[in-house]
């Protein structure tokens, strides 16, 4: 597994090594032992999701406050999105700062979302399958976003008109926020 950087603490891309043939392929999407080393300290892990959207819808920009903040890691199954983080720990450095990268089943890059950051994800192909590892159980009363095209965040989605969960289509702008993220 290869790490890469993104220019945000603690948020990393993750390449696994993918071994194919006229078969197939076969690769490991998590391995504990390879994150210890080369990331650090293991997230704890408690949850996993999975969403199917088609393509032009756009979920987020999510998270859950503290104490039931989670981390997530990310990827795409099948199909693809246009996957965007963004940095609301309020003494980062990057605070408001995004990071946005195409995932993949192709490409089988994964993002690793810590707690802290909203997030978020524009499918680009129907019948796409995201998946998602938590460090937290959901909790509905501990939910927040941002909007999604907030001029603030200035994030480009490349899309004037996707389709959006009614709660996505009001949440506050990013000027007006404030962030329980230390």
């Amino acid at each position: 597994m290869k790490i890469i950087e993104t220019g945000i603490k603690d948020l990393i891309v993750i390449e696994a090594n993918v071994f194919g043939d006229e078969r197939g392929y076969f690769y490991e999407s998590f391995n504990e032992k390879q994150w210890k080393e080369k990331v650090g300290k293991l997230p704890d892990f408690v949850q996993d999701n999975e969403s199917m959207s088609h393509a032009g819808v756009l979920r987020g920009l999510h998270f859950q406050k503290s104490p039931h903040a989670q981390g997530k890691l990310v990827r795409v199954v099948q199909g693809s999105v246009l996957d965007v983080a963004v940095d609301l720990r309020k003494d980062s450095e990057t605070y408001g700062k995004h990071f946005k990268i195409k995932l993949s089943g192709e490409n089988k890059q994964q993002l690793y979302v810590p707690e802290g950051f909203a997030h978020g994800f524009l499918t680009l192909e129907d019948n796409t399958i995201f998946s998602y590892k938590c460090t937290n159980f959901y909790n509905k009363e501990s939910e927040g976003g941002l909007l999604w095209n907030d001029e603030d965040l200035a994030i480009d989605w490349e899309i004037e008109e996707p389709i959006l969960s009614e709660k996505d289509k009001y949440y506050k702008s990013f000027i007006t926020f404030v962030s329980p993220f230390l």
